[in-house]
């Protein structure tokens, strides 16, 4: 029979001592969905922050590019600088900061400045998740933490969603330095609420603080900063055929194995891996790492599916792919009242079952689908999601104490984030390196001297006689047929993608099967 996990002790009353934990988890919810709405908010603008700022579409990208590498650097110190300067104090500086920031992010007139108020956004945003997700696992009881889950995931779940649709209405409506003033009201009544209703509990505010762990975050730096910045830049530079990537991964290798070792071996380290210890939690980042690799994926490569091959804009793209958005809502209420009664295991089971068929319906699609075609699997993919970020989460810290959750929830946000960091670079190298493989696969079915092509080209020709001329239609036919050549080639790209990413969550169920066994109803979301 399965090993049963242990919940720690009922600490919940400490914290919201006269306070409705719901207001608490409203307060923070309000954070973590400012903060992920941003990552998506900013990738539609990227072509008019450009045309804007008069810069390449490839100095753009360092806009995201500079929000993560301060992103990921800030999530595992969070737990440091909660306890040094209080985690309300922290909190609400963080979330001051992100709002600042963003204000600075919209109202820059050169790039440089940009790039400089995206950095601190990252700064001020790393620490968002990991402080919300502690606070509110320890203002609810184990038996209510379910619940409380499902509303963090509205944030982080829902937000990455809404926001291709949100930040295209507002650049096609407005402009795109309203995709960052639409944070300032979010941040101003963020901050109203946390200083209201937000406490710090007695361990942190009797907590003996180390000195900082320099060499530990110098380390996290190098590693996360190089990691980022191989991802983003890898396929423009044919990955390890650059010498400077190649000095990257160099720098990145030894940076990452330094910072394991020196945290798992020594004492009072920016971040502590023996926490990893504990099975569950163990098992819990794997998962939350590939689903980042698979959800970051598919948010990713969707509506690139329709705007490429399609030619929606980026606002019709986003409209299209909001009922995921939708059916994630409808799937909270569900999962906070099945997580005190079911089995972690089976719900996380369900979710990535269905996440992972529907995906593989994804990749059945042709070029001539409509608006429509795709919504019923769209809006079940956003339901089992749903049944996946809320079991994961409750069950990989149910087995912690309070003391453990803060430094946890920074691991365990740095996973999710690295896995979608990775999900997207390999999704956007497979549609270009798969593309090229469908291209010449066609052109050897297909043979330029073969009678099909043949056919195919007078026919064209005909055709576009009376809008080209004689003498050049010839030409604009053959130029005609390539253009479907690799939209063909693209399209089949696309179905590889989708069904790879299928296969890794029918991967995850079985890794979901390696968690300790647990009972319903006590511990969070059943986890005890």
């Amino acid at each position: 029979m399965a090993a049963e996990a242990t919940a720690p002790p009922d600490q919940s009353a400490q914290v919201t001592a006269g306070v409705n934990p719901w207001l608490i988890a409203a307060s923070v919810m309000l954070a973590t969905f400012m903060e992920v709405l941003d990552t998506s908010i900013a990738a539609v603008a990227l072509p008019y922050i450009a045309g804007s700022l008069s810069a390449t579409n490839d100095e753009a990208t360092w806009v995201l590019t500079s929000y993560l590498v301060a992103n990921a650097i800030v999530l595992p110190a969070s737990n440091w600088c909660s306890l040094r300067f209080g985690r309300k104090r922290f909190l609400m500086a963080c979330v001051a900061i992100f709002t600042l920031s963003s204000f600075a992010c919209g109202a820059a007139p050169t790039l440089p400045l940009m790039l400089l108020a995206r950095v601190a956004q990252g700064a001020g945003g790393g620490a968002l998740q990991p402080l919300s997700q502690a606070i509110l696992l320890e203002s609810f009881p184990p038996r209510k933490r379910g619940a409380a889950m499902a509303v963090f995931a509205f944030g982080v779940v829902v937000a990455p969603v809404l926001g291709p649709t949100l930040g295209g209405w507002l650049t096609d409506t407005y402009s795109w330095r309203y995709a960052f003033y639409i944070n300032i009201p979010i941040g101003l009544l963020a901050l109203f609420m946390i200083n209201r209703y937000i406490k710090d509990p007695p361990y942190i505010r009797k907590a003996k603080v180390p000195m900082l762990d320099r060499y530990g975050l110098a380390a996290l730096i190098i590693w996360t900063g190089a990691l980022q910045v191989i991802l983003d830049k890898g396929q423009e530079d044919d990955w390890f055929g650059a010498r400077w990537i190649r000095w990257a991964s160099v720098a990145l290798v030894v940076s990452f194995i330094y910072f394991v070792w020196h945290s798992w071996r020594d004492k009072d380290t920016l971040v502590d891996l023996k926490v990893l210890k504990d099975r569950n939690f163990a098992i819990g980042c794997v998962l939350i790492f590939l689903f980042g690799v698979g959800i970051y994926s598919t948010v990713t490569v969707l509506p690139l599916f329709y705007q490429e091959l399609l030619g929606y804009t980026a606002f019709t793209a986003g409209v299209v792919v909001a009922p995921r958005g939708l059916g994630a809502i409808c799937g909270m209420p569900v999962i906070g009242f099945l997580s005190n009664k079911v089995d972690p295991r089976l719900l996380l089971t369900f979710g990535f079952l269905t996440f992972g068929l529907t995906t593989l319906y994804f990749g059945n699609i042709t070029l001539d689908i409509s608006p429509t075609t795709l919504l019923v699997p769209i809006l079940i993919t956003g339901f089992g999601l749903s049944f996946v970020f809320v079991p994961i989460s409750t069950a990989a810290y149910g087995t912690l104490d309070n003391k453990q959750i803060g430094n946890a929830s920074g691991l365990f946000n740095l996973m999710r984030n690295v896995g979608g960091s990775i999900g997207i670079s390999i999704a956007s190298t497979l549609l270009t390196r798969r593309a090229d493989v469908h291209q010449n696969e066609i052109i050897n079915s297909v043979p330029r001297t073969g009678q099909i092509f043949q056919n195919s080209v007078k026919n064209l020709q005909h055709a576009l006689s009376p809008y080209f001329g004689e003498s050049n239609a010839l030409p604009a036919a053959r130029g005609r047929l390539y253009q479907e050549l690799q939209r063909q080639a693209s399209l089949w790209a696309f179905v590889d993608v989708f069904r790879w990413l299928s296969l890794l969550c029918f991967v995850c169920v079985a890794v979901v099967w390696l968690l300790r066994k647990v009972r319903p109803g006590r511990g969070p979301a059943g986890a005890h």
